[in-house]
């Protein structure tokens, strides 16, 4: 495989198209195992030449200076070794919105776009005061103050790290003043009641990290692992939502393979009802619903 870094865009060899460009970044990191090779080697010389992706597709014949290409093969090589896309680019879309993104909280996944997507379905009426538990950088927060431009959001998470990066996409998005930060080791620190308690909490067992794709490799460990089961901060919050929530209040939970049907069993336990599993885009019963009281 050394043809492979023998092409120009991680050698010398100067005025290559961006067309040339791609092939040999898409060939580079499909040598090197990454997922979706050509859309990451889109997003890299798009986030490099500070172009939209699409503006690439006009360019293909334009050639590249080795100023262009130089600060691209560092990039390339990085992603060639694991490093997450978002954490390259600096950034992630969510929702229709940017976020900031980096190594102080959980990437975000399109199953948790998903479950803000099925949250905004099941919450009729819209909701007048959200907690968003386990924030991370604050996507499902922040997607929601948006969504319900009338409700007070509320978002805390145990990480300081997270709840900094939380708050500047707070300010990315000019949603500063609706949304609510502070921190909170599940609901020990929250007071007061909610129509919707919404949460992706880490829910993967310790004996699993060393399965974890490279990329989730990077993830904090703290936004990743749960205990030796994986559903033990579930459980916890399940056990006491229902002292924040109103009658009918809503409880939204993303969960891991596995999990959902015993989760639903406790739900019932603890005084829910129209509980309701729900399988992702993949058919994995991913999300769990219920209402309180």
């Amino acid at each position: 495989m050394v043809a492979l870094l023998c092409h120009a865009l991680l050698s010398e060899r100067k005025q290559m198209t961006v067309l040339e460009v791609l092939q040999s970044t898409t060939a580079y990191l499909k040598k090197h195992d990454v997922e979706r090779p050509r859309l990451n080697a889109e997003h890299l010389l798009a986030h490099t030449l500070r172009r939209e992706r699409i503006e690439l597709y006009l360019e293909f014949e334009r050639p590249l200076a080795e100023a262009e290409l130089a600060p691209l093969r560092e990039l390339v090589r990085r992603r060639g070794r694991g490093e997450p896309l978002q954490h390259l680019l600096g950034t992630v879309e969510f929702a229709g919105h940017v976020f900031k993104c980096d190594q102080r909280a959980l990437i975000p996944r399109p199953e948790t776009e998903e479950l803000v997507e099925r949250v905004i379905e099941a919450a009729v009426p819209p909701p007048s005061k959200i907690l968003d538990v386990g924030t991370g950088s604050g996507v499902i927060a922040l997607s929601l103050a948006a969504q319900f431009p009338k409700a007070e959001v509320e978002a805390v998470d145990v990480s300081d790290d997270a709840l900094g990066l939380a708050r500047e996409n707070a300010q990315r998005l000019e949603l500063i003043d609706r949304v609510r930060f502070g921190k909170s080791d599940l609901l020990s620190g929250v007071e007061g009641d909610f129509d919707l308690i919404v949460a992706n909490l880490p829910y993967i067992a310790a004996n699993e990290r060393p399965e974890l794709a490279r990329e989730v490799q990077h993830d904090p460990e703290m936004a990743l692992i749960a205990g030796q089961r994986g559903d033990e901060l579930v459980r916890k919050l399940i056990a006491n939502a229902g002292d924040h929530l109103f009658s009918g209040g809503l409880l939204a939970l993303e969960l891991g393979i596995g999990q959902a049907d015993d989760l639903a069993a406790f739900l019932a336990e603890k005084n829910y009802h129209d509980i309701s599993v729900i399988r992702d885009y993949c058919g994995v019963k991913r999300f769990l619903f219920g209402r309180y009281g």
